[in-house]
């Protein structure tokens, strides 16, 4: 890449600048987008291994009550910008990596991006509804079937977010592969 501007013909030194300036830009967006993956396949992964588990292990009550705290409780800002930074993160830093040249890193980012997307499909088209519907069975002291609430929620529930757990720790793993790649790149 050219980097000293005096040899670039006037007319080509916007773009040169320009793909310079992504070209800085993408290693540390990249490192963002881990970091946001990272916490994503962790609060999943916390789930899978100890709340799901230790929820299972109390009474029908505690499991409703608990888990509709939880759904609410998750709905906060904090959340919401790990939730979807993680996909824009990933995303721009794709962008950045091809149009800077590096196709194996963009092609590793890439894949990364399409695997947290999928995450996001499986949460929006199977976790969220049944949140939802956890929601819409109301107060547990006034649910008269408890264990058939229950047992509707969290067979799937809990399925898909192992799905959930394996997609994002994918993903985590292809963009700490892009990230070797993208620092052999540029030394």
């Amino acid at each position: 890449m050219i980097t000293d501007q005096s040899t670039v013909p006037p007319s080509f030194s916007a773009p040169v600048a320009a793909a310079a300036s992504g070209s800085r830009a993408a290693g540390p967006v990249m490192v963002g987008a881990t970091i946001a993956m990272g916490l994503m396949a962790g609060l999943f992964f916390a789930f899978d291994v100890s709340v799901m588990p230790g929820l299972a292990a109390g009474d029908d009550r505690t499991y409703v009550t608990a888990m509709q705290h939880i759904n609410k409780s998750i709905e906060n800002g904090v959340f919401g910008l790990v939730f979807v930074g993680a996909l824009v993160a990933t995303g721009v830093a794709a962008w950045l990596q091809h149009r800077a040249g590096r196709r194996r890193v963009a092609l590793w980012v890439g894949a990364a991006t399409l695997l947290y997307a999928v995450a996001l499909l499986v949460t929006m088209g199977v976790n969220v509804p049944l949140n939802n519907e956890l929601a819409a069975a109301g107060d547990p002291a006034q649910i008269h079937d408890l264990a058939a609430v229950r047992e509707k929620f969290a067979g799937t529930w809990v399925a898909t977010n192992m799905l959930r757990t394996a997609l994002c720790t994918a993903g985590l793993g292809a963009l700490a592969r892009a990230l070797v790649l993208h620092g052999r790149a540029t030394r």
